[in-house]
């Protein structure tokens, strides 16, 4: 695996993932020199073969130039922390099978390369993490001798936007001391001019309640678009009505699955930090959640499903994405498996053996239900029953 040999600005750790490796192209095509540390040894040698692991973009052509210039280099070696003047740390924060956060999963990464790093560097937090964590991670550092400056500085971009919105967005920017307040926003500088400063705590809530609040806005929309189904109506009407040319109605969501790893899981972040007194943040969980069952439910009234061949169209948590991580459509999958004769799956960008060409589907499929919004299957040429709670389709959403 190629490894920095020299001093460099920046090492991204998590560097080949969907967060850390847009920031480490970004940051390179602003002219800084960057080493991506990941241990995964296969995204590494697609980087530095100058192929994405995953569908981003924008940033394949960012990707290429950066590595033409020497601007950028993967690398499995955790070394190559040590070359760094910053160091970001892009991890991912699960929540347990109890939906309890997991407190390690920063300290844990540093853990493995706090030998390679010296006093004086600038240590960036990047994950969405439990309130205290970055005070965790400072009792660490500090613990094992080190004298460095430690920031926290939330992601904010949505996948598939990231080379826009990492240049578009204001940055939020967070530490302890003014000094590594000031470094931290040196470094995101050189991707905007607009920093917004907190200390780390309320930097930490800032983006848990950022992810919360888009995950209860999409289970009201869910609750909405289920009243109003339940009673024969056509809740993309409705919606249409209440949002047009009315300011403070544009933002209320069409309905759909609202998955992915990060809306469920910081949402039970916050519950947790809040000793679980979120009836709100409990309620949204299990709104959307249990859209599956309800739509399979809404299903079995209409259809004698045991008799019926169900084609779901897309297993992406979200339209235009290859990321099925958490993705609802494998719960809906699950169900139908029970109920149906037969469930067949697509998806045009999310690669799996399991799964067939549209066109299989369309033609062996008794009932067809959009399960991802990607925008292809708002242009099915098909008259079979068709499922579109996201009304993609223009044929209203009822089920």
């Amino acid at each position: 695996m190629a490894v920095a040999e020299t001093a460099v600005d920046v090492c991204v750790v998590g560097g080949c993932g969907r967060v850390g490796l847009p920031l480490g192209i970004a940051l390179a095509s602003r002219g800084l020199s960057v080493v991506l540390y990941d241990i995964d040894a296969a995204a590494v040698d697609l980087v530095n073969a100058g192929r994405l692991p995953f569908a981003e973009a924008g940033a394949g052509e960012e990707l290429t130039a950066a590595l033409a210039a020497g601007r950028l280099t993967a690398t499995t070696a955790a070394s190559s922390v040590g070359l760094a003047d910053a160091l970001v740390v892009v991890v991912g924060t699960p929540v347990d099978e109890h939906l309890n956060p997991d407190l390690g999963a920063v300290p844990r990464a540093l853990e493995r390369c706090t030998e390679h790093l010296h006093d004086g560097q600038l240590v960036v937090l990047r994950s969405t993490v439990y309130p205290g964590v970055t005070a965790l991670t400072e009792k660490l550092l500090t613990s094992k001798g080190l004298a460095v400056d430690v920031a926290f500085c939330p992601e904010r971009i949505a996948e598939g936007k990231a080379m826009t919105e990492l240049f578009a967005l204001p940055q939020i920017v967070a530490a302890r001391t003014p000094a590594a307040l000031a470094r931290a926003g040196r470094l995101f500088r050189h991707l905007t001019d607009t920093i917004v400063e907190l200390q780390p705590e309320e930097a930490e809530l800032a983006k848990l309640f950022t992810n919360t609040w888009r995950y209860i806005k999409f289970a009201t929309a869910n609750q909405f678009w289920m009243m109003a189904n339940d009673f024969g109506l056509d809740f993309a009407r409705i919606r249409h009505a209440v949002a047009y040319d009315y300011p403070r109605a544009a933002d209320l969501p069409m309905p759909g699955f609202a998955a992915g790893p990060c809306l469920l899981k910081d949402t039970m972040q916050l519950a947790a930090f809040n000793r679980n007194n979120f009836v709100l943040g409990h309620s949204a969980m299990l709104i959307n959640e249990g859209l599956p069952l309800y739509l399979v439910s809404r299903l079995e009234d209409r259809f004698d499903l045991a008799e019926m061949t169900v084609g779901i169209l897309g297993m992406a948590f979200k339209g235009g994405s290859d990321d099925s991580r958490d993705s609802l459509a494998y719960k809906l999958r699950k169900i139908l498996t029970l109920k149906a004769r037969e469930t067949l799956c697509t998806d045009p960008y999310v690669t799996d053996d399991r799964f067939l060409p549209l066109d299989d589907v369309l033609k062996r499929a008794d009932l067809l239900v959009i399960a991802a919004p990607h925008a292809e299957y708002g242009r099915l040429d098909t008259d079979k029953p068709l499922v579109d709670m996201w009304g993609l389709t223009g044929q209203g959403v009822r089920v």
